[in-house]
């Protein structure tokens, strides 16, 4: 069967505010247990106009997931589980660029790890592979993520640098102003396993940073408080929603991009090597190329 003949189900990731996915009918919860442990809360599935729509939030309802405990495998195991194809991704993100102003959303192309302590492949204990990530995110994702973006006359940044600070605590000055001259756009502390994982396990991916701060570079700018970021995302999050509701309606049904062809020639082990135990931890993933 063509890819193009199978209904398209279309993941959604909401971060910090976004909880649950407004205009979701026939919502159901679906508790899975995976072969990485628990996700962060149950996947809930249903359609938004039309198109099937998985959502989960990072953070576990209510927030009480650090940024460092989030389970991405698992996350990201599950949403492929469920069939979805393409993953959007919501995060709230720190400016590190005075045009990009509280508020904005950038639709990030690249990541800078600055992160220590967070598994961030499937393919270990037993595998080797090695996936292309030069370009990190999915280029028809992105594209429609900005045109929904400007369909709703929202301020759009067309590309960006996200640097993954480890977190939870936010940057030092000094470093706030080292980021800077690196030439990243805008810090977060969350999306880069995210996009990682999704490249192995050959799921588009895209994330739409909102903008809630300066970071703690900005000359005559309060420092970041979590009052002040709360106060603009609750300002904002209505329009995360309305984007993301209009992306998920625009995607195109076929990918033409490489994304779904990531493991193609990745897997380094050879067959005969592979365990029982691997295969089935990983063969949702690797079945399709190596025989047994």
């Amino acid at each position: 069967m063509n890819e193009t003949d199978v209904p398209q189900v279309i993941g959604v990731i909401g971060g910090s505010g976004l909880y649950e996915l407004e205009g979701l009918t026939g919502a159901r919860a679906l508790e899975l247990s995976t072969p990485f442990g628990a996700p962060s809360d149950a996947f809930v599935t249903g359609f938004v106009r039309g198109v099937r729509t998985v959502f989960l939030p990072r953070h576990g309802r209510g927030h009480a997931i650090a940024p460092t405990e989030i389970n991405h495998r698992a996350n990201v195991w599950g949403m492929k589980k469920l069939g979805v194809t393409r993953l959007l991704s919501v995060s709230a993100v720190g400016s590190m660029r005075e045009e990009i102003a509280p508020g904005d959303f950038v639709v990030v192309d690249q990541f800078f790890d600055r992160t220590r302590h967070r598994p961030d492949t499937f393919f270990s204990d037993g595998i080797v592979a090695h996936v292309m990530f030069a370009d990190p995110t999915c280029r028809e994702v992105r594209e429609t993520l900005l045109r929904a973006g400007r369909s709703l006359s929202l301020r759009m940044h067309d590309g960006g640098t996200y640097i993954n600070m480890e977190g939870p605590q936010f940057s030092t000055r000094a470093e706030s102003r080292i980021y800077r001259q690196w030439g990243v756009d805008v810090i977060g502390m969350t999306n880069l396993q995210e996009a990682k994982l999704a490249r192995e396990a050959e799921i588009c991916y895209g994330t739409l940073a909102m903008a809630t701060d300066y970071d703690c570079w900005r000359e005559g700018h309060e420092d970041v408080t979590v009052e002040g970021i709360l106060g603009v995302m609750r300002k904002n999050v209505a329009n995360a929603r309305k984007l993301i509701e209009v992306a998920l309606a625009t995607l195109p049904t076929e990918r033409r991009c490489a994304c779904g062809r990531a493991l193609e020639s990745a897997i380094l082990t050879a067959p005969d090597k592979i365990s029982p135990e691997v295969r089935t931890r990983l063969g949702l993933f690797i079945d399709k190329y190596v025989a047994r």
